[in-house]
């Protein structure tokens, strides 16, 4: 039995991952990850890192990527919410430079893979949010890139938010879509 709907985005191979939850009066439980549930839906990732990420409303996070040595990420939620974004990035795809968003939370529960080569960035909706974040290869920051996240060429829809959206120093001073090292 397999615990997981996958659903496929339009943008081949950028999906999303719904996990059966099952709740009683102690609460719930769900599997997050499991190789062999994946596998059956030609996930076949394996993942070498995990990370745990915490922002205040408004940070946006990204959009980030690596040059060499490219991260596929499996992105979940544990508290709060976000609106998390993949950009294609892969060179021969049909779907070069378009973008794909979806609301992660707490409580939806879903979780969204980003293959290898594609960006990835978040804009936190909520206080205090927590993401969880299992990447296929370990970072590495030598090879570390981006691309501003309102570059008018990908015209990524963020949802509106109250007050200013908080940019790291380096997510502030990153290129332009048609500027960015792609690799």
């Amino acid at each position: 039995m397999n615990n997981f709907t996958v659903v496929k985005t339009p943008i081949e191979g950028l999906v999303v991952v719904e996990p059966k939850v099952f709740t009683d009066t102690r609460g719930f439980f769900f599997e997050s990850y499991n190789k062999k549930a994946f596998c059956e839906f030609g996930l076949t990732m394996e993942f070498v890192q995990d990370n745990h990420i915490k922002s205040r409303i408004g940070v946006l996070r990204g959009i980030h990527f690596q040059r060499k040595f490219p991260q596929g990420r499996l992105v979940r939620v544990i508290k709060g919410k976000v609106y998390d974004v993949a950009v294609d990035l892969r060179k021969n795809s049909p779907t070069f430079g378009k973008w794909y968003g979806i609301e992660l939370s707490a409580e939806n529960k879903k979780m969204f893979y980003i293959p290898e080569n594609f960006g990835h960035a978040f804009l936190t909706l909520e206080d205090d949010t927590e993401v969880l974040c299992k990447t296929t290869n370990v970072y590495r920051p030598e090879f570390e890139s981006g691309i501003i996240y309102n570059d008018p060429e990908l015209n990524i829809d963020w949802p509106q938010i109250e007050g200013d959206i908080v940019l790291s120093e380096k997510d502030k001073n990153l290129p332009t879509f048609k500027n960015a090292e792609l690799g």
